[in-house]
């Protein structure tokens, strides 16, 4: 089974194609249709869309879209990574102070 795109450009199973509402990009695990029209199932998502919302990539497209995404999810991570680090850090140090004693035989900036 085919589905064709608005441009009347055949879409089918392997294809890479991007979603013109979000730009959620990923290639063709299947196809259906029923009454609404044709359907495509992408991998990245898991998700159905109508075929006429979708626009087929080239493969060099494809593959610069999910490099670029690819590093940005390395950068997230990387900065996710920090943001632990840092709770860890600030969970540790309030820890320490629960323990500091604040008796009066600590120093006082009375006067």
């Amino acid at each position: 089974m085919e589905a064709a795109n608005t441009k009347n450009k055949e879409i089918s199973v392997g294809a890479h194609v991007r979603y013109t509402g979000t730009g959620s990009a990923g290639e063709v695990l299947d196809l259906r249709s029923d009454t609404e029209g044709l359907w495509v199932k992408l991998d990245t998502t898991q998700l159905w869309y109508n075929s006429r919302y979708l626009e087929l990539m080239d493969a060099e497209e494809y593959h610069r879209l999910k490099s670029r995404e690819s590093r940005r999810k390395t950068k997230k991570s990387k900065e996710d990574s920090d943001k632990d680090a840092t709770r860890k850090k600030m969970e540790s140090i309030k820890r320490d102070l629960e323990n500091v004693d604040m008796s009066t035989e600590m120093c006082d900036g009375g006067g």
